[in-house]
């Protein structure tokens, strides 16, 4: 392939996820969680930097930022073609980059497994809901799945305050206004203080990553709004322990009296291979009921994990609890189920 374009079009075609160009290897594909590489032919660090270039001339985005710290994180879109969400960053002194392709469309909920209990969390009228799970866990998918139900059955004002934006909205039965870091704004915290005077009724927060930041959504979702906020963990009493441990300990019993009082639920999600070759994400899903906010309140986190298994009836369940029923339905296999549990030993011993 000669140009970026080219190598853009065949990322669209054959469906995948990612894009990569790092010095020293071949351009490589992400295609259902596999790498692919494009030829055999070594890109130079001339070739990447070449390529980089490229995209940061079709994006219309300057390059000072990148230059001056080596990272860099934004969007841009190919009409007719896709969205696509790059991360600039030097390696070895070298340009590299990974490009997200994203559809112009908000996918079909119903189709990329996400369960009816997560989309039913669009009818939260205030409070927080906590989407959780580690980098490329499908958490903005879903989140813009959500955004996209709200839009299509309630009258609000929906603020996203984002980094960058992926998903492209429509005002529909509600207004949109979507606000990208950096560019219609210049950080989390001050987008999120700005936004509470913009008369909103829903708030979808890309990133908590500081205790400022948390504070602030904390306010937001005690006055009334639908905040959706994200965190970068791994599972729901991970993503508890990480929000009270952003403060000093003496801020931290005040901040757990706030959480419990204004969560209403916390989703992990992951992806994993599926047994038809696709990758299908997990959810572990906590409500926040009487029991888990006392848990929250008097710092008894450990018990949260038991508070979840015994919340089936309330529409709770446990990530090795989703996996198992992946495995049941014969989606993925027990290779998959035991890898991806946060309990491996007790899943192989079930499994046997």
């Amino acid at each position: 392939m000669d140009n970026l374009m080219e190598y853009l079009h065949h990322a669209v075609e054959v469906g995948a996820s990612d894009l990569f160009f790092i010095a020293g290897g071949p351009a490589s594909l992400k295609i259902d969680g596999h790498i692919t590489r494009l030829g055999d032919e070594r890109l130079l660090p001339p070739a990447t930097t070449s390529i980089i270039e490229d995209i940061y001339k079709l994006s219309g985005r300057p390059m000072d930022d990148y230059l001056r710290t080596g990272d860099d994180d934004f969007s841009f879109a190919v009409p007719g073609l896709s969205r696509f969400r790059v991360n600039a960053y030097r390696q070895r002194n070298s340009y590299a980059a990974v490009i997200r392709v994203v559809s112009f469309d908000i996918p079909d909920w119903t189709k990329i497994g996400i369960p009816r209990e997560v989309l039913d969390l669009s009818s939260v009228r205030d409070g927080m809901i906590l989407f959780t799970g580690t980098a490329g866990s499908g958490k903005s998918t879903t989140q813009a799945c959500i955004i996209d139900h709200i839009n299509k059955t309630r009258d609000c004002h929906i603020i996203t305050l984002e980094d960058p934006i992926e998903y492209l909205h429509k005002n529909q039965r509600s207004i949109i206004s979507q606000r990208e870091i950096s560019i219609d704004t210049a950080d989390y915290l001050s987008a999120l203080r700005a936004c509470l005077r913009q008369a909103p009724d829903v708030i979808l927060l890309g990133e908590m990553r500081d205790a400022e930041t948390i504070r602030t959504a904390i306010t937001a979702a005690e006055t009334g709004h639908t905040v959706i906020a994200t965190m970068h963990t791994k599972g729901a009493v991970n993503a508890i322990d990480r929000v009270i441990d952003c403060f000093a300990d003496s801020q931290q019993a005040q901040i757990r009296f706030q959480l419990a009082t204004v969560l209403r639920t916390v989703v992990s999600q992951q992806m994993l291979p599926d047994t038809d070759g696709n990758i299908t994400p997990a959810f572990e899903i906590m409500h926040i009921n009487n029991a888990i906010k006392g848990m929250i309140r008097d710092n008894k986190n450990y018990q949260i994990e038991n508070a979840i298994t015994a919340g089936k009836a309330e529409g709770m369940i446990s990530m090795d609890s989703y996996l198992l029923k992946l495995y049941g339905e014969g989606r993925i296999t027990a290779e998959t189920l035991v890898n991806y549990a946060d309990h491996p030993d007790h899943m192989t011993r079930h499994i046997k």
